[in-house]
């Protein structure tokens, strides 16, 4: 069979594609034309492919290499990229100690300007940046009410939520929403929704004393968890400002200063609503780190979390440049 390359591949859009992937251990080359990761095995080495047209982002960990040749390709097919510490996090470039989101994008600078301008064009102003901010946070509820109350995680014998704590829980917080006047006020208010949903998740499952600690430092397998899945979802949003053309410094609400803030924003639009009740669900069932991958990649697909990504960014940015422009 000849050689192939991303070229040759039928184009999958971005917010199509069913792949994330979390390697460790392994090589990741080209062989035949192919993406593939190789693994060893006592003599053996065991070569498997990466579907790479249908592939969103690659999170390299704990002993991984990767060749130029794979980059190259990666960068072809539109593949982010990112290197990782063991269990996905935390998440740093190789030429960096640490940072707080370091992706390295396919470098074309050939990406649509449309919504980058429209983006550009109210950022500078504080208010229509604010009213950016709580544009995103009323997705964010609504995609929280959707999916912890779909008839799916309803069926969830593990997960038995109070709907009408969980209501006036969203409720309060968009009524607060509405009165913020700055993005501190925002964060202030978004703090405080995400520690009543941490409390509502713990009495769902019945997991017990829980506190959340970040950058890895929790030893419990929820913070473990949520770490994880946390950083599944800034692979995909990364891969929407990409596909948007948005640089990840053009942030609405996680600070004008913090160079990948904007991924933060968007992977908020869905943390809340997928990440955290799995996870808990997951700690409670004594999954490995692999199932709950696996857990958390089947609900992005199922909720289409990418396409629930670029439209909020199309919708936002529509709205917010409507008088600016």
């Amino acid at each position: 069979m000849d050689d192939l390359s991303p070229s040759d591949l039928k184009s999958i859009m971005h917010s199509k594609r069913a792949n994330l992937y979390y390697l460790e251990h392994c090589r990741v080359l080209v062989n035949g034309g192919r993406v593939e990761y190789v693994t060893d095995e006592g003599k053996q080495s065991l070569y498997w492919n990466i579907p790479i047209a249908n592939t969103t982002s690659i999170l390299l960990g704990t002993g991984t290499s990767i060749t130029q040749a794979a980059m190259r390709e990666l960068a072809k097919a539109g593949v982010l990229v990112g290197f990782s510490g063991g269990g996905g996090s935390p998440l740093f470039a190789a030429t960096e100690v640490e940072m707080d989101i370091a992706w390295l994008t396919p470098q074309s600078e050939y990406r649509p300007t449309e919504y980058l301008q429209r983006w550009v064009s109210f950022w500078f102003d504080d208010a229509k940046r604010l009213q950016a901010a709580k544009k995103f946070q009323l997705i964010r509820i609504a995609q929280i009410r959707k999916h912890w109350l779909s008839p799916r995680m309803q069926r969830e014998e593990e997960f038995v939520v109070s709907e009408v704590s969980l209501l006036s829980l969203l409720v309060s917080f968009q009524n607060k929403l509405e009165l913020c006047q700055t993005s501190s006020d925002i964060l202030a208010q978004e703090a405080s929704m995400t520690k009543a949903l941490y409390k509502l998740a713990v009495n769902a499952t019945k997991y017990g004393d829980f506190t959340r600690a970040k950058h890895g430092s929790g030893i419990d397998i929820a913070n473990r968890f949520l770490d994880h899945g946390n950083y599944l979802a800034y692979g995909l949003a990364a891969t929407a400002t990409w596909v948007i053309g948005l640089p990840h410094g053009l942030a609405v609400l996680h600070g004008k200063t913090r160079r990948g803030g904007l991924v933060f924003d968007i992977a908020d639009l869905i943390k809340d609503a997928l990440i955290l009740p799995q996870a808990f669900i997951a700690g409670m069932a004594g999954e490995t780190e692999q199932e709950f991958r696996q857990r958390c990649i089947s609900g992005f697909n199922r909720a289409e979390a990418l396409d629930v990504m670029i439209d909020a960014i199309k919708e936002t940015s529509i709205l917010c440049s409507a008088v600016a422009l």
